[in-house]
């Protein structure tokens, strides 16, 4: 149920909605927790998030650019956990930034650190 104002009060027409004749309005819906939260840790979201802020940070450097135009390329923690050692992990980094001319065995080595003990984050499966 909508009301509509006059245009003699207002310079504009507003919209004003009101609660049906037929509910309670002191009922407050519950919010349920989200899947993600529910499907993965709270605080293994939180240190990939900032994996990926730092990540992102260092490609502007590397790359001397705006995030926006680092060149298309995809870091993926849980490939780079999926391989059997470091040095493979190393290897793939490197090949991702083969196009890159400043030094990235710094950041290489940063990345491998800061992997080191995550988790691999499975895809949720739908029921």
């Amino acid at each position: 149920m909508a009301a509509i104002t006059s245009p003699e009060s207002s310079p504009q027409p507003r919209v004003y909605f009101q609660t049906p004749p037929d509910t309670d309005e002191t009922e407050v819906p519950v919010r349920k927790q989200g899947r993600v939260t529910v499907k993965y840790d709270r605080k293994e979201l939180r240190k990939r998030l900032n994996l990926e802020e730092w990540i992102i940070d260092q490609l502007t450097d590397l790359y001397d650019c705006e995030e926006e135009a680092i060149p298309e390329l995809e870091i993926d923690v849980d490939e780079l956990l999926d391989l059997p050692s470091d040095g493979d992990r190393a290897s793939r980094v490197k090949d991702l930034l083969v196009d890159c001319y400043k030094p990235t065995d710094d950041f290489v080595t940063e990345l491998l650190d800061k992997i080191r003990g995550m988790q691999k984050l499975s895809t949720p499966q739908k029921k």
